[in-house]
């Protein structure tokens, strides 16, 4: 008791001093001087559990593309509150088991293939950009990784070394990519790209390439206005020859943007694996900001007849663009891959299908499938499901994620919910876990209220611990640490 009591005391004089501090500074040179928060970081376990999952705006998200949709509301900055999980750390008093580790080794596994995504991404803008020698070098990192992007890599890469004069590397890279990768789609555009070398070899690089690129272009974009059907055997030859990549991804624009038959079909063939990865991406991307019947139809007919994990899974993410939310909802059903079923999940929660998620749940039996659930219903902001979860839900993990995920969606609502279950809960790790939500809410008045009725030193010094690094400057923090330094 002694040493609880210690304790508080020490957190709520350094508190003070913060605080004070903060209270006397006076305005000096050219801005306000004042006091940050004390401390290495909040004492006790950090975040716990996966963050949300979803995506970002089209970009790069795990493995490119990540749907679009509502993001949570209201997050405080959370820069300042690292705790143990943020350094890949257990929990203090803690360890991590058999799971815990198998989920840090799929998060690490996710976090390369990301990165590789990345510096993929970031190749191909320098080659638009005619910046081919860091192109060069980024292709060359993906190269090495050895991962899904290896063979365009090398592709690329030759075609950037054509581009930058190194001819002979490039029919090197060539050689490479058509030895260790012989099943590779980037080799029908390779053989092309070969004679094209071949053909060039001795001959001073064009300065005026990229000015072709651009007139290019130009053209293209006159084929718009153009007779369609006159047009698209002209943009299937540039899809299918050496032109940059910037040139081929305005060529299938403009396709998509065609109503003739003919361009319809030919996108179609596209999205089939007809073209390279690439382009497939980009044909898929495009069907389901078409919308319609028919062209949902043809997701699911590439859905239905692709083994590549990453294309299923673009698939589903433009169903949800298309706002396809029967096939997802089958998907999420039915699908024997767990990452895709998860992924079918994630899109239904960007779609706020409460209903559909709210049916998955029920029925589920996978531990891991709910938790998905759980994150999607976060994602979708059902803040009104999870709340009933996790006063109900019988399964101690699965409640405590429907309470972490309150404390991340950051509204007065979620707040309210989880000072009302730490008052009525007995089970320390959860009145923990609402602890630590509030902490991650930045809700300092929440922390307060609970720390002025608590009459256990040990959650009361939790509860002050967090109060104590978060900095907040709301008044009821500020009398109540200097309550506690009066004794009262």
């Amino acid at each position: 008791m002694r040493n609880d009591n210690c304790f508080v005391w020490a957190i709520v004089f350094a508190t003070s001093i913060a605080i004070s501090g903060a209270a006397s500074a006076q305005p000096t040179g050219p801005g306000p001087v004042s006091s940050g928060p004390m401390g290495p970081g909040p004492v006790g376990p950090g975040p716990v559990g996966a963050g949300p999952v979803g995506p970002g705006p089209v970009g790069t998200g795990p493995l490119a593309a990540g749907p679009v949709g509502p993001g949570p509301m209201g997050l405080p900055p959370v820069s300042s509150a690292i705790g143990p999980m943020a350094l890949g750390l257990p929990p203090m008093g803690m360890a991590w088991t058999d799971q815990d580790r198998q989920d840090r080794e799929k998060e690490a596994e996710q976090r390369q293939r990301e990165r590789e995504t990345r510096v993929y991404d970031q190749g191909r803008d320098d080659l638009d950009e005619g910046r081919y020698d860091r192109a060069i070098g980024r292709f060359n990192d993906v190269i090495a990784a050895k991962g899904a992007h290896a063979d365009a890599a090398l592709y690329f890469k030759a075609w950037a070394q054509n581009r930058a004069g190194q001819r002979a590397e490039a029919l090197a890279t060539l050689a490479t990519l058509t030895k260790e990768y012989p099943k590779s789609r980037y080799l029908p555009q390779a053989k092309p790209l070969e004679m094209e070398i071949r053909q060039n070899s001795g001959q001073p690089v064009k300065p005026g390439d990229q000015n072709d690129d651009d007139m290019r272009m130009y053209a293209i974009a006159a084929l718009q206005n153009s007779d369609p059907e006159q047009a698209v055997p002209m943009l299937e030859k540039v899809l299918q020859g050496t032109a940059s990549p910037r040139v081929k991804s305005k060529a299938l624009f403009v396709l998509a943007q065609s109503n003739s038959p003919r361009a319809r079909d030919l996108l179609k063939r596209i999205a089939l694996g007809g073209s390279t990865p690439d382009l497939q991406y980009r044909a898929i991307n495009y069907l389901g900001t078409q919308g319609g019947n028919e062209t949902r139809a043809v997701l699911a007919e590439v859905y239905s007849g692709s083994a590549d994990v990453d294309v299923k899974r673009r698939v589903l993410r433009a169903f949800m663009v298309a706002g396809d939310r029967d096939r997802l909802l089958s998907a999420a059903q039915t699908e024997q891959n767990p990452e895709l079923r998860q992924e079918a999940v994630q899109q239904l929660g960007v779609m706020g299908a409460h209903d559909a998620l709210w049916q998955l749940y029920q029925k589920e039996t996978s531990v891991d499938v709910k938790k998905r659930i759980l994150q999607a219903m976060f994602v979708g902001g059902d803040a009104d499901r999870l709340i009933d979860l996790a006063k109900t839900e019988k399964n101690p993990e699965l409640r405590l994620t429907a309470i972490r995920n309150l404390g991340i969606m950051g509204s007065k609502k979620t707040g309210d919910a989880l000072v009302q279950m730490y008052n009525t809960e007995k089970d320390p790790e959860i009145r923990r876990t609402v602890i630590n939500g509030l902490f991650v809410q930045g809700n300092a008045s929440g922390l307060v209220d609970l720390a002025r009725k608590e009459s256990d030193p040990t959650m009361k010094r939790e509860i002050v611990s967090k109060l104590s690094v978060m900095g907040s400057k709301d008044p009821a923090v500020m009398k109540y640490m200097m309550e506690l330094l009066e004794g009262k």
